[in-house]
């Protein structure tokens, strides 16, 4: 009878991991936004009420938990709530959160610069090297400090 019971709730207690552990990927992870306009609800379904609507195509966010097809996610300023997994992409994007920021030719900040972005442009991220990223931002490409942007870890290489 104590087997039976334990089994019980090991196989409960499988389920219900399983059910709230939608993907092996790891928590928290950055990602982007998949299309220019996504509802943001406050719990993890359809029935739950739209608290904001993200209209913003390729801005990065954070994964911060998971239930089954919904997506907890995080913007850079710290607003938070639900949207479909449907609308979220893989692909790789930073929002600049520093004034003014110039992109380098190389990731030296004696190098020339060959463009500038103000705080708030998306960019894509296209290789880190150290505290340097380069990115692509409205056709330009070129080196910024890690730092001026928002979308990916201290230490994370994106190759």
């Amino acid at each position: 009878m104590k087997k039976i019971i334990f089994l019980s709730l090991f196989f409960t207690s499988l389920l219900s991991v399983s059910l709230r552990a939608a993907t092996p990927l790891p928590l928290p992870r950055f990602a982007s936004l998949r299309s220019s306009e996504i509802n943001l609800r406050v719990g993890p379904g359809s029935e739950y009420p739209i608290e904001w609507i993200f209209k913003r195509k390729d801005m990065p966010i954070e994964i911060i938990d998971e239930f089954e097809v919904w997506r907890k996610i995080r913007d850079y300023e710290g607003v938070e709530g639900w949207v479909h997994k449907s609308m979220l992409s893989g692909a790789r994007f930073a929002i600049v959160v520093h004034t003014f920021q110039h992109l380098h030719r190389s990731a030296d900040l004696h190098s020339k610069a060959v463009a500038a972005a103000e705080a708030g442009v998306i960019c894509k991220i296209l290789e880190t090297k150290g505290d340097w990223c380069k990115i692509e931002a409205q056709g330009y490409k070129g080196w910024v400090t890690r730092s001026a942007l928002w979308g990916l870890y201290p230490h994370e290489t994106i190759k």
